[in-house]
């Protein structure tokens, strides 16, 4: 009786271990792409004579979510890679200036754990190489995590969605979608 428990105790702080590793390694490599996503953006040369073709994987801007004070790196493409280093842009989807829906994805227990606080009308600020932008929350939504109709490139109007992993406190794959809605501030 007496192993047993030595054993459970030390499966016990072998998972909590690997947690901590987790978080510790997701807040590094968050942190090492936000710093390389400062550096593209103070490398400002203008909207007009700047090239803008991002890779999957690249550093891409900073999304800025001035109610919870939080900075976060946008990277190029929403599978894991990217994931873990930030918040990812839905390839395929517009960039900002662009008509059309602009798609940012993140995890709700990394860059995305305090989005459930914000509130219709606060700001999101997206910066870019080519300049910043700043867009109001309209509305948000909770949908089923196969509802894929949220992504709607074809609209004819700058519109920037934000999507999450719902619900925020929920263990293992959520069932739903935690998704905001902004349009860029005139």
């Amino acid at each position: 009786m007496r192993f047993s428990a030595i054993i459970l105790i030390i499966i016990g702080l072998c998972f909590i271990g690997y947690s901590g590793f987790h978080i510790w390694n997701s807040n590094q490599m968050q942190n090492d792409s936000l710093q390389r996503a400062k550096e593209i953006i103070s490398n400002d040369a203008g909207p007009k004579s700047y090239s803008f073709d991002p890779k999957v994987g690249e550093e891409i801007g900073i999304l800025e979510l001035p109610t919870l004070d939080e900075s976060l790196p946008i990277i190029e493409g929403v599978d894991e890679d990217e994931l873990a280093q930030g918040v990812g842009h839905y390839n395929g989807t517009s960039l900002p200036t662009e008509q059309g829906q602009i798609v940012l994805s993140g995890h709700r227990d990394t860059v995305f754990r305090r989005l459930g606080e914000l509130n219709i009308g606060d700001l999101l600020v997206v910066k870019m190489p080519y300049g910043q932008f700043q867009y109001i929350i309209e509305k948000t939504e909770i949908v089923r995590a196969d509802d894929l109709t949220v992504i709607r490139p074809e609209i004819d109007e700058e519109l920037l969605t934000v999507t999450t992993c719902y619900p925020f406190r929920y263990v293992g794959n959520a069932p739903d979608r935690y998704i905001i809605y902004a349009k860029r501030k005139s």
